[in-house]
């Protein structure tokens, strides 16, 4: 059996929407900033320790990670990714699939509609209690865990892995927003 890869698909955590800013400098939102530590510490409480951290280069999804960040005992390297701000399923899975060998759990930090796509097209099979939640809604600061057995990320195929969890703010003492 190949060595299972873990993909970790957070959406960034609830954004302002000050007058005048570009989409791409949005800023957290004070939810958002009460969202983020508290996935943060819900990660590295259940032992989801990224290898590597993908960030949009979007305001919102840098600041969504300098504050899930702190929760890990060890510094994560991070990679800016701009090809994943706004992108469609595709795009994400190609920046997914550029992953190097020795990464073996990745977090994706970026966007909807993009995330909750890519999640349901991703994960084949899993816990159905979860797969409900994400198809019912993919609010900001939800967590998308998807475990794939393949040996490299080039190999990550539609409907080749399995939802491990589906996690929302709400469901950990949060509270869930779009």
């Amino acid at each position: 059996m190949a060595p299972m890869l873990r993909l970790m698909l957070l959406r960034h955590a609830k954004s302002a929407w000050p007058a005048g800013a570009a989409d791409h400098e949005r800023p957290l939102a004070p939810r958002g900033r009460e969202a983020a530590p508290l996935m943060g510490r819900y990660l590295a409480g259940e032992h989801l320790v990224p290898d590597l951290a993908v960030v949009s280069t979007a305001k919102r999804t840098q600041e969504t990670w300098a504050l899930v960040a702190p929760a890990f005992a060890e510094e994560v390297p991070k990679r800016d990714e701009r090809r994943i701000y706004e992108a469609k399923t595709d795009a994400i899975l190609a920046a997914i699939r550029s992953t190097g060998p020795d990464v073996r759990t990745l977090l994706v930090i970026g966007h909807n509609p993009g995330f909750a796509d890519l999640a349901t097209r991703l994960a084949g099979h899993g816990d159905r209690y979860a797969f409900a939640r994400l198809r019912q809604k993919y609010p900001t600061a939800g967590l998308a865990v998807i475990d794939f057995d393949v040996a490299s990320w080039a190999d990550v195929a539609e409907h080749g892995g399995r939802l491990d969890r589906f996690v929302t703010p709400k469901m950990i003492g949060g509270e869930d927003e779009d």
